[in-house]
């Protein structure tokens, strides 16, 4: 795997230290409790010995933090909409080639057209990108990767016509599966793209152009599994079965079917607790669900918490599930992060063979798939857990080797690392020339 740190030429020819490799990550939103594969791919990034600049496009407003956000809020290039730098920043782009700002201004125009999410947001994204491109040349950065194929990934196709630093983006979920506007166009100006599954690089390439193979790499998101790692062996047991679930509440997560699996469980005898980690839209109708199928007293919802705190809540589980549904608009998973740190916890896990999931989790080894919308089949699954301490056992100790072969943090952000260092690390001089961009 190649070194993210690079040699540079001494004046006599000689090599010098290595000097880090400089990349610029662009995101949606920060900071944002569900989004910790971005946090910490980061920091995993930096200790690669890569270095990091970040572009937020907005500041989220979130009532809970990690702890680890803090100092990247501090150094985040956090920008308004409309400012004084971002128009000295349009008209220095204009002055030196106008042709290169209008081409820019009238591709993603004509390519968003048709989606009012991409089309609006555009407006309010390529100024600001604009201002990104004239900082991330003056800091010399010599890669950019957007998180989601969405408004991040507008952004760094913007900086890439205008200053010919080269690009990547990581295609997730909701940002692939609903809208497509513009996909093959990012993907053809791209130097590669990540998407996190293989469902995702089938769908990309079917939709753009099957000679993007090549240029198409599965990275999976990634958890520390020195961080979440198996019970104490040793932990006095709960005095009854001990169910969790962490989503953010929104309809795709599927809560509803789990708390009718639990009215079911509930009224075959089962006794548990299944609780209830995260916020959203759609708490105030989860929380009416659980009073009218009255199971106050075994469903608890707990808000959001912070990584710590969930490591804290998966070491009290006996069983980690997410009913995930397809949503009618197209909106889906990816790969649940949350499983992922179940599963390196050792917990056995139940979800839906939805999208990317079953490339995490097998079936009948590592955990349970139902179908979607299923709290018959779902409640079934957690029957069979809830009845053999063995199978859990075993499903947890299958879940964390699967996660500590193929979904490690550290391993997966080094395979990133080494496709930004041999893919995408070197401006085309036509493009970078045009602008005084060193090559």
């Amino acid at each position: 795997m190649m070194n993210p740190q690079r040699a540079t030429a001494a004046g006599n020819g000689a090599s010098a230290a290595p000097r880090p490799l400089r990349v610029a990550y662009i995101v949606s939103r920060f900071p944002k409790v569900t989004e910790t594969f971005v946090l910490f791919e980061m920091q995993a990034m930096e200790r690669l010995g890569v270095q990091v600049e970040f572009f937020p496009l907005l500041r989220e407003r979130e009532t809970v933090m990690h702890p680890e956000a803090a100092r990247w809020m501090q150094r985040a290039h956090y920008m308004p909409f409309v400012s004084l730098p971002i128009l000295w920043a349009q008209l220095w782009f204009l002055a030196r080639s106008p042709r290169r700002y209008m081409g820019m201004w009238l591709e993603v125009l004509r390519r968003t057209f048709g989606s009012a999410n991409f089309f609006v947001g555009a407006l309010g994204t390529v100024p600001k990108s604009v201002r990104f491109a004239y900082e991330m040349r003056r800091l010399g950065i010599e890669h950019v990767h957007a998180h989601f194929a969405s408004h991040p990934t507008v952004a760094a196709f913007v900086i890439r016509r205008l200053t010919g630093i080269p690009y990547s983006f990581t295609a997730h979920g909701a940002d692939l599966h609903v809208d497509r506007h513009m996909l093959r166009e990012k993907m053809r100006e791209a130097a590669f793209s990540v998407p996190i599954s293989e469902y995702n690089r089938r769908l990309m390439l079917a939709a753009c152009d099957e000679d993007l193979a090549d240029r198409t790499h599965i990275v999976h998101c990634g958890v520390d599994v020195g961080v979440f790692l198996p019970r104490a062996a040793d932990r006095a047991p709960a005095p009854r079965f001990q169910m969790l679930c962490v989503a953010r509440f929104e309809t795709a997560k599927g809560h509803r079917y789990l708390i009718e699996a639990c009215r079911i469980l509930a009224a075959g005898g089962w006794d548990f607790d299944c609780h209830l980690i995260g916020d959203g839209p759609r708490r105030q109708d989860i929380a009416a669900q659980v009073a009218t199928a009255d199971l106050g007293a075994r469903l608890h919802l707990h808000g959001a918490r912070t990584r710590a705190e969930v490591v804290q809540w998966m070491a009290k589980a006996d069983v980690v599930v997410l009913p995930s549904t397809p949503m009618p608009s197209g909106r889906r998973e990816g790969i649940p992060v949350v499983l992922m740190e179940a599963m390196a916890s050792e917990l056995p896990v139940v979800s839906t063979a939805t999208s990317g999931i079953p490339e995490l989790v097998e079936d009948g080894v590592s955990g349970l798939l139902v179908a979607p919308e299923d709290p018959i089949a779902l409640a079934a699954a957690l029957e069979r857990l809830m009845a053999s301490p063995d199978l859990r056992q075993a499903f947890g100790r299958a879940g964390r080797a699967r996660v500590a072969r193929d979904f490690d943090l550290y391993r997966n952000a080094a395979e990133l690392a080494a496709l930004f260092t041999s893919r995408g690390t070197k401006p085309t001089p036509a493009d970078a020339n045009a602008l005084g961009v060193p090559v």
